[in-house]
């Protein structure tokens, strides 16, 4: 009968483990509770937020007022539903006890022995326990007990409840860490602060206890004034009347003094380290609600020229620099940044770069730097478009064979530049404000996208005229990242527009602006 059970419990495992639907259903329980990533677990912290006040409210207000009973009745049976419901989902998702099962019949049939029953349940009570034991847990349950109203004792708890915001709420999760981050230094300073207290606690008692001092009524007090002089607190209702007892107070007022100062110092310093990281998952929680990212490698003069003009064309960008004051600058300058090494796939992977990056500009100073970091996208999503800076002109010859969308040599525009200003330098003056949108007249690239008016349209049969704006041509991409573009000047009126053109734009700053609305796509 016991092995028939057995063989139940196993096929009623593998049937979980098989089980689709289970698992979607523990995931997303999994997800609500414990992921911070999960775009719906906010809904429910803040839910859970206000049913703790809610709860911890009403029981505060009825301990001098009496309070409707439908207030009673929600506290009663509502809150301790939710607060019972939520500890047996945390209770259930702690660990597989299927997977345990399964784990043990396997070993079981590779070894050729027996499952031993008693270890197995061993196992799945041990786990089990293991999550009732720990802090968070202990705070569930104790929040659980004050809705028993016939305990009365059982209401003091009731200030437990307030405990479990912990769970809810981030910013007090990261005082928290900061704190744990230094438990070994405040550990530390409290065994001080109890040694202190203890030894002058008990001087005090031998000076002042012998009916010398009528406050002091025994060790107890002698520790409770002991704690409040170290504190600086003071409250003036046990002071010393003996000499021996004041220079006790002395010793332990300047003791208390050097104490608190290492404290705040070590709290200081602690959250001064840790700012900087808080700072950049603001950014990445930020940043992770946005669909296209552009993110600019280097916050060099090349990179600050970029980052002006993409904040101009209300483009969405990130700024990564390894160095910090770099990205000190760029995050005092109102830009989002990360001081982080992009040749590390961890940042871009923070980033979410398979849905959530677009474009990369590699734009250090360092063309060996910007290689590295172009591999490094690459290798995580072959889709982003990147654009890397780039000096030397082997390096850059390398970086062509490995499908590098944009290659930018910063010697040869200048070289260019340099050469347009001497021969033609009104043509050149003209250029330049077009290029820095002086007059409100700028060049820009206007992308086709698919299914709005002009995709697979005729030049000829689009109004540009009308459109205050003047196409001096069209750059169609090569079909793979192997195969070049190719540059249209001036296109034929039965040229045929198709998705992913970009047109080449003369025109006011509104006219090209009105353009890039009409050509979103329409559906």
């Amino acid at each position: 009968m016991q092995k028939d059970n057995l063989q139940f419990f196993i096929k009623f495992a593998y049937f979980l483990e098989s089980s689709l639907k289970y698992r979607a259903v523990k995931n997303f329980f999994y997800n609500i509770l414990e992921n911070d990533d999960y775009k719906y677990k906010k809904y429910f912290d803040f839910f859970m937020i206000f049913v703790v006040l809610s709860s911890v409210t009403i029981l505060v207000v009825d301990v001098k007022e009496h309070i409707p009973q439908w207030l009673d009745d929600f506290d009663l049976y509502f809150v301790t539903s939710v607060f019972i419901l939520e500890y047996l989902l945390r209770f259930w998702l702690y660990s597989d006890i299927h997977k345990m099962i399964i784990d043990t019949y396997e070993e079981s049939l590779y070894f050729d022995r027996p499952i031993s029953k008693i270890n197995l349940i061993k196992e799945i009570v041990t786990s089990k326990l293991d999550y009732m034991v720990s802090l968070p847990a202990i705070i569930d349950i104790i929040a659980i007990l004050p809705s028993y109203r016939g305990i009365r004792v059982f209401r003091v708890l009731v200030l437990f409840r307030a405990f479990k915001l912990l769970r809810y709420t981030r910013s007090l999760n990261g005082f928290l860490s900061v704190l744990k981050n230094k438990k070994y230094e405040l550990i530390t300073l409290f065994t001080l602060f109890a040694f202190f207290i203890f030894i002058s606690g008990t001087m005090l008692y031998v000076f002042e206890g012998a009916n010398n001092n009528p406050n002091i009524h025994n060790l107890f007090d002698a520790f409770y004034w002991a704690l409040v002089t170290i504190s600086t607190v003071g409250y003036g209702d046990i002071t010393p009347v003996t000499s021996e007892g004041k220079a006790v107070s002395i010793f332990i007022i300047m003791t208390g003094i050097g104490l608190i100062s290492l404290v705040t110092s070590v709290i200081v310093s602690s959250f001064s380290e840790r700012l900087e990281v808080l700072r950049e998952d603001r950014v990445i929680n930020e940043l992770g609600k946005r669909k296209s990212i552009t993110v600019i490698c280097g916050y060099g003069l090349l990179g600050k020229l970029v980052a002006h003009d993409l904040e101009k064309e209300g483009v969405d960008f990130v700024v990564l620099d390894s160095d910090k004051n770099a990205a000190y600058e760029a995050d005092k300058s109102g830009y989002r940044a990360i001081c982080a090494d992009a040749t590390k796939g961890e940042v871009f992977e923070s980033l979410n770069i398979k849905s959530h990056i677009s474009h990369v500009l590699c734009l250090t100073s360092d063309d060996v730097q910007n290689s590295f970091i172009a591999i490094n996208v690459k290798s995580l999503n072959e889709d982003v478009e990147l654009t890397v800076r780039c000096s030397d002109k082997e390096i850059a010859n390398k970086l062509k064979s490995i499908n590098i969308d944009n290659i930018v040599v910063p010697e040869d525009i200048a070289g260019m530049m340099g050469a347009v200003y001497a021969g033609e330098p009104a043509a050149f003056e003209v250029l330049l404000s077009m290029i820095e949108d002086k007059d409100r007249t700028q060049i820009d690239e206007v992308r086709v996208e698919k299914e709005s008016f002009m995709d697979e349209a005729f030049f000829g049969d689009i109004d540009f005229e009308s459109l205050r704006l003047i196409v001096l041509g069209i750059f169609r991409r090569g079909k793979s990242n192997n195969e070049a573009g190719n540059f249209i000047f001036n296109p034929r009126v039965d040229f045929k527009i198709k998705a992913g053109d970009d047109l080449i734009c003369i025109g006011y700053t509104a006219a090209i602006a009105n353009l890039k609305s009409m050509g979103q796509s329409d559906g």
